[in-house]
């Protein structure tokens, strides 16, 4: 059938599966370009099919020459019903990777669930013995918790509500939002979704299934940001779940010293992902960002701060005085910040495409999907 995209507020309910796999080509054929580099061969990637998750197993096959292991939740074709881009990047992923000799497999499914977690405990045991790196880039809005009951995360303030500018994806709308706040149950629930619970679960179960090397090393991921958005989140509701985050890091670094392990966070830039879409005043900052930091000739994609990450920083082991990877320093240099801040009170409906990139930011949108690529047929039948 022929695929189109339908857009929804900040989700596309279609997705394409040539774009798709055209779409983790380039991102292979840029790490082959940089080359490779010496670091860890058996990697665990959790939540490996789109965005972060997907540049770094992407990363560290091409970089490390690594074998990989995915998780992720995605849906297959169903009727007319088009899978999801997930699905279709990890299938293109697993192609591409086996062309090239590499040890690829991937589980599709609950991440959260110990029924997950023994699959894979299981095929580390019977393909590798163990693993030397996981990555934890888990981006579900809700959990299903061990007692069976689903608790789900909220885009919230803390303390008080926050009114800033943002913009209406639906319309292209400069328009000022409020964002509430968060009860104490919504908090603890957004922690128990995106906090480190789980990340800690994976670590301690592979490490009491004995299939996790001697000085391992695991990573997961966070955002800053910039004062303007601060409010909705480094102080919000999801802001509470990354310093947990953070706080895993180090317990699960001292709690497997004896093993050697050092669990890290990375600290990345802002871009347009299926999570940042969901977060209000976010993708008006994106918008502004991605315009100046490409004129400066500092913008980067999941795959080249991915590799970054993982041939560079990861490689020197090069981490601030808090003990994280900062990926965001490209952002957060004075010359970036200083221009948003300029623009933030000046830009309207009327000039966001004047002061903004938001043409670069729905490219970005739609390319997660599969759409938007010169070089692909979209008028052409393709199987679903």
């Amino acid at each position: 059938m022929v695929v189109e995209p339908k857009v929804k507020g900040f989700i596309c309910t279609t997705a394409h599966p040539a774009g798709c796999e055209e779409s983790v080509r380039r991102q292979i054929a840029y790490c082959k370009e940089k080359g490779q580099v010496d670091g860890p061969k058996k990697v665990l990637v959790i939540g490996a099919s789109t965005g972060y998750g997907l540049g770094s197993r992407i990363a560290v096959t091409y970089a490390y020459g690594a074998d990989t292991i995915g998780v992720s939740f995605e849906k297959e074709a169903k009727g007319k019903r088009t899978a999801t881009a997930g699905w279709y990047n990890t299938k293109a992923f697993e192609k591409f990777a086996a062309e090239d000799g590499y040890y690829a497999k991937s589980f599709n499914g609950d991440g959260f669930s110990r029924e997950m977690k023994d699959q894979v405990i299981e095929t580390i045991r019977k393909d590798w013995g163990k693993a030397d790196m996981v990555v934890y880039s888990m981006a579900a809005p809700r959990r299903t918790m061990p007692d069976g009951t689903a608790v789900s995360s909220v885009l919230k303030t803390v303390g008080k509500e926050f009114t800033n500018k943002t913009i209406d994806l639906k319309t292209n709308e400069v328009k000022e939002v409020t964002v509430p706040v968060a009860d104490e149950e919504e908090i603890q629930n957004t922690i128990k979704v995106m906090g480190g619970e789980d990340w800690s679960d994976w670590i301690h179960a592979l490490a009491e299934a004995d299939v996790l090397a001697d000085n391992a090393s695991t990573i997961a991921y966070s955002y800053i940001g910039p004062v303007v958005t601060h409010a909705i989140y480094k102080d919000g509701s999801i802001g509470q779940a990354k310093k947990h985050l953070y706080e895993t890091s180090r317990k699960l670094t001292e709690e497997l010293a004896d093993r050697g392990l050092k669990a890290y966070v990375s600290v990345n830039k802002a871009l347009v992902t299926q999570s940042s879409a969901a977060i209000p005043i976010v993708p008006l900052y994106i918008s502004l960002l991605y315009k100046i930091m490409k004129e400066e000739g500092l913008h980067e994609g999941c795959i080249e701060q991915m590799y970054r990450l993982f041939a560079d920083k990861f490689v020197k082991k090069e981490v601030d005085e808090a003990g994280y990877f900062r990926l965001d320093d490209w952002e957060l240099q004075d010359k970036v910040q200083d221009k948003i801040t300029a623009v933030w009170d000046q830009v309207t409906t009327e000039n966001i495409q004047e002061l903004g990139d938001i043409d670069g930011y729905w490219e970005d949108f739609y390319q997660m999907f599969g759409f938007h690529y010169d070089n692909v047929d979209y008028s052409a039948d393709v199987e679903i």
